[in-house]
């Protein structure tokens, strides 16, 4: 029996994946699911630390006489969304919900650990990291890696996988380059002097500057940046005063921008900065920006890319499997540890809709929607996917 159906037979884990899915947790509150995760660990014989980054948790598993070192990455937070769906494991607290798959990866990872802990077939040792809070720009995974990640946890490389609507079950989808986009959210407050609606010539109003500065964003970056580079800045907040008949002190902007290197990010940054300095004064107002980058690209490294794709063919098959898939600009705070360590991000195929077990109901397989559910027919594909991961590069001379 090969290591995919031996994890198939497995139904403990989805019944694992659906109780963490009826728990959910945000960013750095991730308790119970910790707990879940460290309890596990233990059971199977694995090293655990806890307390990483608050709610982290990182299994260590050794064997043998091997000196090489890998790292395997899970998130365990979910989002602050009202579930729409009402199967069993539905979520059980308002306002709170697995919509990304998290539930689904960090039982994925679980599924490799207990693998490999039964198995021991490999030279060396696996680093289990169960990071909390990626969602909603918190950065649980700077927060590790400044809490000292990998002086503590020595990985010569770092893999991550997210399930994503690619289309087919199980299928994979990577890149040797920048797979997913910076995400930097921006505002820009304009003050100016307000006044009586009906007596505009008494004050200065910044509405009217923000009105202006808006439409010149949408057009920063054609001029500053070359039109065969991929970079996304949007308007999305506008806000001026409360009541129809007041000029209000001040008026202010948001957005977001979202880039694949951190060079053009640089670029978009300062003409943001230059374009509000100046519109502001051009209307006789000043204004602020507030510029907050909350996650790098995220850059796979061509070296362990190309070692993942290997990986991948021999779990799937050479048809499921994309290694030159287009970038997308949804962001992904494992970009911090791809930053400091090799490695790679790669994505699988939950499907694009219906793909469930026969008591699991149709759905849609978008990340982020309300009525969003992992697939649990990928539990065993990407749990393999790790095992083979370790296996392969702890054997590499």
């Amino acid at each position: 029996m090969n290591l995919l159906d031996s994890l198939q037979d497995t139904s403990a884990f989805v019944t694992l994946r659906r109780d963490i899915h009826a728990h959910p947790e945000l960013g750095f509150e991730e308790h119970r699911t910790s707990q879940l995760v460290a309890d596990r660990l233990r059971e199977w014989g694995l090293e655990v630390h806890t307390g990483i980054a608050g709610t982290g948790v990182v299994g260590v598993l050794r064997c043998g006489e091997g000196a090489h070192t890998i790292g395997l990455r899970a998130d365990l937070d979910a989002l602050p969304l009202q579930e729409d769906n009402h199967f069993p494991h539905r979520s059980q607290h308002d306002g709170r919900m697995h919509a990304c798959g998290h539930d689904g990866h960090t039982t994925m990872l679980l599924a490799a650990a207990w693998h490999l802990s039964r198995s021991r077939d490999f030279q060396g040792t696996v680093n289990f990291i169960f990071q909390p809070a990626e969602e909603m720009g918190k950065a649980g995974a700077k927060k590790m890696v400044d809490e000292g990640l990998f002086e503590r946890f020595p990985c010569e490389a770092v893999f991550a996988l997210h399930n994503f609507s690619t289309g087919q079950v199980g299928k994979f989808a990577l890149n040797p380059g920048a797979l997913m986009a910076s995400s930097n959210t921006w505002r820009v407050v304009i003050t100016g002097r307000g006044t009586h609606a009906s007596l505009p010539h008494t004050g200065v109003d910044p509405v009217a500057a923000t009105i202006n500065l808006a439409q010149q964003l949408q057009t920063l970056a054609t001029r500053l940046i070359n039109p065969a580079e991929q970079v996304l800045l949007a308007v999305t907040q506008i806000q001026g005063s409360d009541a129809p008949n007041v000029i209000p002190d001040r008026a202010w902007v948001g957005g977001t921008l979202r880039t694949f290197s951190e060079e053009t990010l640089d670029t978009l940054e300062a003409g943001l900065r230059q374009a509000a300095e100046h519109t502001a004064a051009a209307h006789g107002c000043s204004a602020e920006v507030f510029f907050r980058r909350a996650s790098p690209p995220v850059i796979n490294h061509p070296q362990e890319a190309r070692f993942a794709a290997e990986v991948m063919r021999e779990i799937v098959g050479d048809a499921l499997v994309d290694d030159h898939f287009t970038p997308v600009m949804a962001a992904e705070d494992f970009a911090h540890m791809l930053k400091v360590r090799p490695g790679c991000y790669a994505f699988i195929g939950n499907g694009d809709g219906g793909h469930r077990l026969p008591d699991h109901g149709p759905g849609p397989c978008v990340i982020h929607n309300t009525s969003f559910d992992f697939n649990d027919a990928i539990i065993p594909i990407g749990a393999s996917y790790f095992v083979r991961l370790v296996q392969r590069w702890l054997s590499r001379s």
